[in-house]
């Protein structure tokens, strides 16, 4: 989570870990889960719980599990520690498991920093000790207060996502106790084979691995690459720039410069010292433009084009003058004398409305009277 590196796993492979304890009353029943499916699993123990609890972390060794160091106290902020400070916190919880082991070679070199996080200097410390440093590649949020049906939602959800890796557990939740037997069933049902890791020795050299296996995601020769490629490291040979046209590669006619009958790069590329030119393009020049003496204005449409000829049209229906008026009387004004002004139109159909007016249904003169509405 934290690192581009994990442990060199194969598809399908887990690690099982354990922080913060030992708490007897819960890390007692992960032991006798985990020994009730032959698993062996890494824990990663606090010194003063090993102080209070000493036959608990022994208790780690004697069922053959891996026994790591998580700091003294737990601190979670490490990484703005000093560094005289975080040494404190390391050699204190090395020393307390120890002394809780009784046999120095019991402990194995492996060490997590508590809340996960980073800092230079303890990572620097650390290696100057040869302890390797443990994060892990999934959490299963044990450490939240959230049901036990949750933690084995999160622990085979993320698993398979990656498809193998460390996944982070607390044996010291009641939490993790009830969603355990759940995950170890599950695993073996998707055919996840659980992994234990142990410090190599003489007697037990280390298993033989490649570098890119120590990778979450090693590149592969099948899978496209989402990076832009690199831009190669190369000097020019030479920095020799071409000859460009000189007045004397044109002609003086009339005041103006004109170019030579012959094409503009033809004298330029034998004047190239060598180098060749490329060659010419093999688009479509634009063609030459038209002497001065050439004709530019467009031709005027002679007069005869407008003259629109008439020719008889039958005329139209419904348009000639009819007999029947339709009329509508409208009052000028409050101050009208009670006379009204005629307005009349010639229609077809005395019921036609037109526009704006009252409608009239029957033909002739209607007179509105004064001050009617």
């Amino acid at each position: 989570m934290q690192y581009a590196e994990t442990l060199p796993l194969g598809d399908h492979e887990v690690v099982l870990t354990f922080d913060d304890g030992p708490l007897p009353r819960n890390s007692n029943q992960v032991l006798d889960i985990l020994a009730s499916q032959c698993v062996k699993a890494t824990f990663f123990t606090i010194g003063s719980m090993a102080q209070s609890s000493p036959e608990g972390v022994r208790k780690l060794r004697d069922a053959g599990h891996t026994i790591g160091t998580h700091t003294q106290n737990h601190p979670l902020g490490m990484k703005r520690m000093p560094v005289e400070a975080a040494r404190q916190e390391i050699d204190e919880g090395i020393a307390s498991v120890k002394a809780a082991l009784g046999d120095d070679a019991a402990l194995a070199p492996f060490f997590r920093i508590p809340g996960l996080s980073r800092a230079d200097g303890v990572e620097d410390y650390l290696a100057s000790q040869g302890i390797q440093i443990w994060s892990a590649d999934f959490p299963a949020d044990d450490w939240r207060h959230i049901s036990s049906s949750r933690v084995y939602d999160f622990a085979m959800k993320r698993l398979e996502d990656k498809g193998r890796g460390i996944l982070l557990l607390h044996d010291i939740q009641a939490r993790t106790v009830a969603a355990l037997p759940r995950i170890l069933h599950e695993l073996k049902a998707r055919g996840y084979r659980i992994v234990h890791v142990v410090p190599a020795t003489s007697e037990r050299p280390a298993t033989p691995t490649e570098p890119q296996q120590w990778q979450l995601h090693p590149p592969s020769e099948t899978v496209a690459i989402s990076h832009w490629p690199k831009i190669p490291n190369f000097v020019f040979a030479g920095a020799d720039s071409l000859p460009a046209p000189s007045l004397s590669d044109w002609d003086w006619h009339d005041g103006r410069l004109v170019p030579p009958a012959e094409q503009p790069f033809d004298r330029a590329r034998r004047l190239a010292r060598g180098v060749p030119l490329p060659r010419e393009a093999p688009w479509p020049r634009q063609s030459r433009l038209a002497p001065d003496s050439a004709a530019i204005a467009l031709p005027v449409p002679a007069e005869s084009i407008f003259d629109i000829q008439e020719k008889p049209h039958a005329a139209p229906q419904g348009l000639g003058p009819s007999s029947h008026h339709a009329e509508q009387a409208i009052p000028t004004g409050p101050g009208a004398d009670g006379l009204a002004m005629l307005i009349s139109a010639n229609a077809g159909d005395s019921r036609r409305v037109i526009p704006g007016s009252l409608p009239v249904v029957e033909p002739g003169l209607q007179r509105v009277p004064a001050g009617a509405r």
